[in-house]
């Protein structure tokens, strides 16, 4: 797939749960295949910075020459959600053609498909393609509420009685330790969705005595364990402190604040924007996908672009010398 960004046409917008619109996007040099699980960036401008954000990719093939992203409205997101929930049809932007870091294994004789809130929207394609195969899949899928579930209609008449969901306001708890169980010893899981869902994911697999290998995630580097909250930073080299709002990220307010640093992927990725952690830090919420969970735990470096202090004040060294 090209590594390039083209042209492409908004050729409807429309909502397929609270909160959660899907939108169609035309290529300018045509929709491709690709594989299930796979996501699209999308090319935005954001607080006057250019950003790269991704979205995964609704379904196992374009529809009618689009590609079909849904996005779920987060008050707590770094403004990419209400972006692309800005846009109306006919509008113009950039987008670079679906690749995947999230792939399908072919030759299991078992699947278990585990979703939580928006992370349901790689698994459609899953869903689709093991429903074609005549594959024994489940599907487990949890929401805060049930009305802010997409796809749920979709995915039972593909999957049936093999979708299990469970709505948190309803009181209700998806198994997993039972669901695993249930699943062929040399199945898989595919697992999209918040921190805790993954890590309960994780704690029953390795509970179960299942090889690593045959658990597989799709990361978002900044969903955060804890909610996002204001924070104060004391930035030691160059003398200054600055209040972090709720809506803003800490390298949106050290640049607000002069303070020069090196950012590229703005996603938590690449580790340009790291900066030290000073003296005893409060809780810091790592939401990066680039430090390490030793290096996380060890909390002496953050990635500015998206991980947060959490209950007090953070001291930083941005590395910054006269």
């Amino acid at each position: 797939m090209s590594s390039t960004f083209v042209g492409a046409r908004v050729r409807a917008v429309r909502a397929v749960a609270d909160e959660v619109r899907q939108v169609e996007l035309v290529p300018d040099d045509g929709a491709r295949a690709y594989p299930p699980g796979s996501h699209l960036d999308l090319a935005l401008e954001i607080d006057g910075l250019p950003v790269v954000r991704s979205y995964s990719v609704v379904g196992a093939a374009p529809e009618d020459g689009a590609y079909r992203i849904a996005v779920k409205l987060l008050p707590d997101s770094r403004g990419g959600s209400r972006r692309v929930h800005g846009l109306a049809a006919g509008d113009r932007l950039e987008l670079r053609h679906p690749t995947s870091h999230f792939e399908l294994d072919p030759r299991r004789p078992g699947y278990l498909l585990v979703a939580g809130g928006i992370g349901i929207t790689p698994l459609v394609g899953m869903a689709e393609v093991l429903a074609r195969r005549a594959a024994p899949v489940r599907l487990a899928y949890a929401g805060r509420r049930r009305a802010a579930m997409p796809f749920v209609d979709h995915l039972r008449g593909l999957l049936g009685d093999a979708v299990v969901t469970a709505a948190g306001e309803d009181g209700e708890r998806l198994d997993l330790a039972a669901e695993i169980s249930g699943l062929h010893p040399d199945g898989e899981v595919y697992v999209c969705g918040p921190p805790r869902l993954t890590d309960a994911v994780r704690a029953c697999w390795a509970a179960q005595g299942r090889p690593a290998r045959r658990l597989r995630t799709e990361t978002f580097g900044t969903a955060g364990r804890h909610p996002t909250e204001a924070f104060d930073v004391e930035v030691r080299d160059h003398g200054l402190t600055i209040h972090v709002p709720r809506d803003r990220t800490l390298l949106a307010a050290l640049h607000d604040a002069g303070v020069d640093m090196v950012w590229d992927c703005l996603r938590g990725e690449c580790g340009l924007c790291t900066v030290g952690v000073l003296g005893d830090a409060p809780v810091v919420d790592h939401r990066d996908v680039f430090l390490d969970e030793a290096e996380q735990q060890d909390s002496t470096r953050l990635c500015a672009c998206v991980s947060r202090a959490v209950g007090g004040r953070l001291t930083i060294d941005t590395g910054f010398r006269p």
